[in-house]
C-alpha cells in the first residue's frame, strides 16, 4: 500500500468550485472531487502553520498547551512511526518555517527529504544593495518584503517558483517508487499563502482594471484600502489559487498514468484559510476564528473503498489525518494520539465526533458541533493566567529570549509527554479574543456568521462540550480560569 499527501497553505474551501465557489478558475480540483470523498464539515484545530503541523504528526490537539514551536522529544511523531514500521517516508516541501528555529524537528522525522527555496522572504538569495520597495502599497515586515522582491528576481520563468520544484521532486518521487510498496509521499506546498506571487498566465484568468501599486501581500489587520485595490488582491490570490489547480492536476494525471488508485490513497488538505475581506478582515490570527479561516476543505481517496464522487457531513480534524495514516498501513496508533482513523467516515459517513475545539493559544478557545460554534473569550485584558508548556522554547523565527526564561519552573508530566516534565514558561502579554468577547454562531441560520446570537441553553450545551474536549485533552488548569471556566 502507498499514500500520497497534497498539502495546501491557507486554501480558501468557501472559493473553490466543488465548495461552492463561483470566483476561481480551478477545474483539477473539481476533478478530484469527483474522484475522492469530499468532507463538508472539516476544521483546523491548532492555529496557524507550525501548530497545524504539530497536530498532523502527533494527532493531538497543539494549541492548549503552547505556541509555536518544534517537535518536543516526547512527540509520537506519524511519519517517523511509519518509517519504524517499515513504511518509507517522503517529504517534498518548499514551506519554508521548517527551517526555521521554530520548526526545526520536524522534516527530519521523515525517511527523506527535499526542500525548495524562496517563499515568503526565505533568505534564499545573497544581495547587498537594496531593491527598490517604492511601488508596494502595504509594508507589512520590511525585512521579510526586502528578501521577497530579491527572491523574486530569481523566479523569471514558472519552473524556476517554489511550488513547481516542489510538485516536481514530489512526481519524480512518484516515477522513481511506483512499482515498490508501503511508502508514503507528502508534497507540501506554501501556496497559496501570501504573498500571492505567480507567473502571467495565471493572473491572466482574471482580467480587471488595476494602475495601482503592487498589491499582494496583505497586512493583517482591518481592511482600509479602497474596494478596487482589495479586489485587485483577491484575484491575485485567485491567480496563485489556480497555479495550484494547475500542480494538482499533475498529480491526478500520474495517478491516471501508473494506475496508483488501485493501491495507494491520496489526501488532499489545507492547514486553514485565509480571510481576504470576509468580515472586513484581511488574513488570520488576529481575528475570531471565522468559518473563512477555521472550515477547511479536504478530500480523501482509499483504495479500499474506492468511494468516489460522494460528500461526508461528519466532523473531522487535522487530528485525524495521523491516526487515518497509520490505520491505513496498519501501524498501531499511540495511545497520545486524540485523533480517530476516518475509514468509516469515507465507507459510511460514521461519526467520529461529538464536537471539536480549535483555537491558537493564548485567543479563544473555541469549539464546535457542526452546527453551532461557540468562541470563548479571555475574561481579563492582560488574558492571564497563561504559560508555555515545552522543552524546546523557541518563537517562529528565533529561539525564547533570556529574559523571558528567568521565571522558568518545571511542570508535573502531562498525560501525552511520557513522563517528562516540562518548563512551564510565562507566555508573552496579549489580548487576542478578550476584546471582541464571547461569542455564538448558529451556522445553520447564519452561515456566514454575519451576527451573534444570545441562547443560554445552547451556550451551556457548548461549554460542556468544550470542558469534556479540554479534560480528554489534559489541559492546564490556568486555560479554565483564563476563560472563566470552573476546573471539573
Amino acid at each position: 500500500m502507498k499514500a500520497i499527501m497534497v498539502m495546501f497553505d491557507s486554501l480558501n474551501r468557501h472559493m473553490l468550485p466543488s465548495y461552492g465557489g463561483d470566483m476561481i478558475h480551478a477545474p483539477n480540483f473539481t476533478r478530484l472531487a469527483e474522484r475522492t470523498v469530499t468532507f463538508d464539515r472539516s476544521y483546523a484545530g491548532s492555529m496557524p502553520c507550525m501548530p497545524a503541523r504539530r497536530e498532523l504528526h502527533t494527532g493531538r490537539y497543539n494549541f492548549l498547551h503552547r505556541s509555536w514551536g518544534p517537535l518536543e522529544p516526547f512527540d509520537e511523531s506519524m511519519p517517523e512511526l511509519l518509517k519504524e514500521h517499515g513504511i518509507y517516508t517522503h517529504l517534498s516541501t518548499d514551506h519554508q518555517h521548517y527551517f526555521e528555529d521554530g520548526g526545526g524537528t520536524y522534516h527530519t522525522r521523515y525517511t527523506s527529504w527535499q526542500f525548495a527555496r524562496g517563499q515568503e522572504g526565505d533568505p534564499f538569495k545573497g544581495h547587498v544593495a537594496d531593491p527598490d520597495l517604492s511601488n508596494i502599497l502595504v509594508m507589512r515586515n520590511p525585512v521579510m518584503m526586502r528578501q521577497d522582491e530579491i527572491n523574486r528576481t530569481y523566479f523569471t520563468d514558472e519552473s524556476k517558483q517554489p511550488q513547481a520544484v516542489t510538485f516536481d521532486n514530489g512526481l519524480e518521487f512518484i516515477r522513481t517508487n511506483h512499482e515498490e510498496d508501503n511508502w508514503y509521499l507528502q508534497i507540501e506546498t506554501f501556496d497559496p499563502h501570501e504573498p500571492f506571487f505567480t507567473q502571467q498566465k495565471y493572473k491572466d484568468l482574471y482580467p480587471h482594471d488595476y494602475d495601482g501599486p503592487q498589491f499582494d501581500w496583505p497586512d493583517y489587520r482591518k481592511v482600509i484600502e479602497t474596494p478596487e485595490q482589495a479586489q485587485h488582491m483577491r484575484y491575485e490570490y485567485a491567480a496563485l489559487v489556480s497555479m495550484c489547480d494547475a500542480y494538482l492536476g499533475k498529480v491526478l494525471d500520474i495517478m491516471d498514468e501508473l494506475n496508483l488508485w488501485e493501491d495507494t490513497m491520496l489526501i488532499v488538505n489545507t492547514d486553514h484559510g485565509f480571510l481576504l475581506g470576509e468580515h472586513d478582515w484581511w488574513a488570520k490570527i488576529r481575528q475570531p476564528f471565522f468559518e473563512e479561516i477555521i472550515h477547511t476543505p479536504l478530500f480523501i481517496w482509499d483504495p479500499r473503498s474506492k468511494k468516489q464522487n460522494e460528500r461526508r457531513t461528519s466532523l473531522v480534524q487535522t487530528i485525524d489525518l495521523p491516526a487515518t495514516l497509520l490505520e491505513f498501513f496498519d501501524v498501531p496508533r499511540p495511545d497520545t494520539m486524540f485523533g480517530q482513523p476516518l475509514r468509516d467516515v469515507i465507507n459510511n459517513d460514521t461519526p467520529v465526533h461529538q464536537a471539536v475545539l480549535f483555537g491558537q493559544h493564548g485567543a479563544h478557545i473555541n469549539v464546535t458541533d457542526g452546527r453551532y460554534v461557540y468562541m470563548r473569550a479571555p475574561v481579563s485584558e492582560d488574558n492571564t493566567p497563561l504559560f508555555d508548556y515545552t522543552m524546546m522554547p523557541t518563537h517562529m523565527h528565533n529561539r525564547f529570549g533570556v529574559e523571558e526564561l528567568q521565571d522558568i519552573q518545571l511542570a508535573e508530566p502531562f498525560d501525552f509527554t511520557q513522563g517528562c516534565r516540562v518548563m512551564k514558561i510565562p507566555t508573552r502579554k496579549s489580548n487576542y479574543g478578550h476584546e471582541y468577547g464571547t461569542l455564538l454562531y448558529d451556522l445553520e441560520n447564519d452561515p456566514k456568521q454575519a451576527k451573534p446570537i444570545e441562547d443560554n441553553i445552547i451556550e451551556q450545551q457548548m461549554i460542556e462540550h468544550m470542558v469534556k474536549l479540554m479534560q480528554q485533552n489534559d489541559a492546564p488548569p490556568e486555560q479554565y480560569e483564563r476563560i472563566g471556566l470552573s476546573l471539573p
